[in-house]
């Protein structure tokens, strides 16, 4: 079997399915690895069994590692978010290129990892993690301003509240602390984070050896609707060098060092405030939301190609990691914002959208006779649209476009108490 070159993904979940193929591709032979005994609900449409020369439910470390040493992997890499912890614990075992356990609760827990990163020296958000009503409270009067909410761990902006007074922000955490949160996971704490003023871009990496590689950078535009102050409706990916980019790059690597993220990729949410770039949270994993495979599009390559170079071909990686990414085209991923709720019809002007010079694709979340809620976290989107074009002017335009449709009359919904 160790002829084979055998490479472990825990939790193998999207955006993972992307990364599983690229392996497949470059002639690695699969083994996945489920972190849990069931498959959390948010992932129960988005994995696939077929194409595993096995897999391992995970039990305790012991057991697993003895599973996986026959292999003899080269590589274990975390599919998503929930696989991050075990991915560093068995690739630490098995004394492959890791990440290392010990700072392994910075990556996952994001007061320990705003907390960690400010010991290392690299700014960070004034923070609380929360014991108590009253506590949290008093921070919040003392701080001033408006404060951000959310569980230690999860993703998706879920449970996920922006507070301007310390009354909302008690009331934010009441309705966290201990729920369920979308890893099908019960919230074992809650932070608040001073809000962060700026314009938030994403940075997708990829590590080996400690030597990082800017993979692609993202500005996010920001919308104020349905009671969510701070909600994502368009991503935009940016050119490589620039003083904005160059900032948020030298930012970034110092990040990646504080947190121990030498091996494999990672996505960071950072927001450029008016003094200076400030973390938002790091996920030690694959981007989310198909960002890597819509950059292949614009770039050639992207974060899923670099994570199967570094684990693959280390010597490759380092030769070539330095060097700039260029795009031939402009891309934006335009999110469709519901703001209404009922039995869904259907939509309307979805050929006023195909017909836009920059329209590449269009994805729908929920089909007639499926129920439609406000959106107000990525959980709650209706559906999607990638823009692609070679002027940048095209795809801005497009993107309005899109905002101005995407209104109450872009649903059709059925009569109250009627049949969709």
């Amino acid at each position: 079997m160790s002829a084979l070159r055998h490479v472990v993904l825990v939790d193998p979940y999207i955006p993972a399915v992307q990364l599983a193929e690229h392996f497949r591709q470059a002639g690695a032979t699969l083994i996945r690895v489920q972190s849990t005994k069931e498959v959390p609900q948010v992932y129960q449409a988005s994995y696939a069994l077929e194409g595993y020369a096995d897999t391992v439910v995970h039990e305790d470390l012991a057991t697993t590692v003895a599973r996986l040493a026959v292999y003899a992997p080269v590589a274990v890499v975390a599919g998503c978010e929930l696989g991050v912890p075990l991915a560093d614990a068995l690739s630490s075992a098995l004394g492959l290129a890791s990440n290392g356990v010990e700072l392994s609760e910075a990556r996952r827990d994001k007061y320990v990892m705003i907390e960690t990163i400010k010991q290392a020296g690299v700014p960070g958000a004034r923070q609380l993690q929360v014991t108590d009503e009253e506590e949290l409270a008093q921070w919040h009067h003392s701080l001033g301003g408006r404060v951000v909410v959310k569980p230690l761990r999860s993703s998706g902006n879920d449970h996920v509240f922006f507070c301007d007074t310390p009354e909302e922000s008690v009331a934010a955490y009441l309705k966290t602390a201990g729920t369920v949160n979308v890893f099908s996971e019960r919230n074992a704490g809650v932070v608040a984070q001073e809000y962060l003023y700026g314009t938030e871009y994403m940075v997708n990496t990829v590590s080996r050896d400690g030597h990082h590689r800017i993979c692609e950078i993202w500005r996010t535009t920001r919308l104020s609707v349905n009671g969510v102050s701070d909600l994502v409706d368009g991503i935009y990916l940016m050119a490589r060098r620039g003083e904005v980019q160059d900032q948020l790059a030298e930012y970034t690597e110092r990040v990646l060092d504080a947190l121990g993220i030498q091996h494999g990729p990672a996505h960071l949410e950072v927001k450029l405030t008016n003094d200076g770039p400030r973390l938002v949270e790091v996920g030690a994993r694959l981007s989310g939301g198909r960002l890597p495979v819509h950059a292949q599009l614009a770039i050639g390559e992207s974060q899923l190609d670099w994570t199967v170079r570094a684990y693959l071909d280390p010597e490759g990686f380092h030769r070539l990691a330095d060097e700039d990414y260029r795009k031939a085209r402009h891309v934006g991923h335009i999110a469709l914002v519901s703001p209404v709720e009922g039995a869904l019809r259907g939509y309307r002007d979805l050929d006023a959208v195909r017909r836009l010079d920059s329209f590449h694709n269009l994805q729908t979340y929920l089909q007639p006779g499926d129920r439609i809620t406000r959106t107000v976290d990525d959980m709650t989107y209706t559906g999607s649209v990638l823009l692609l074009h070679e002027t940048e002017e095209a795809v801005l335009r497009d993107a309005n476009t899109i905002r101005f449709l995407d209104g109450p009359g872009f649903y059709e919904l059925a009569p109250e108490g009627a049949e969709a």
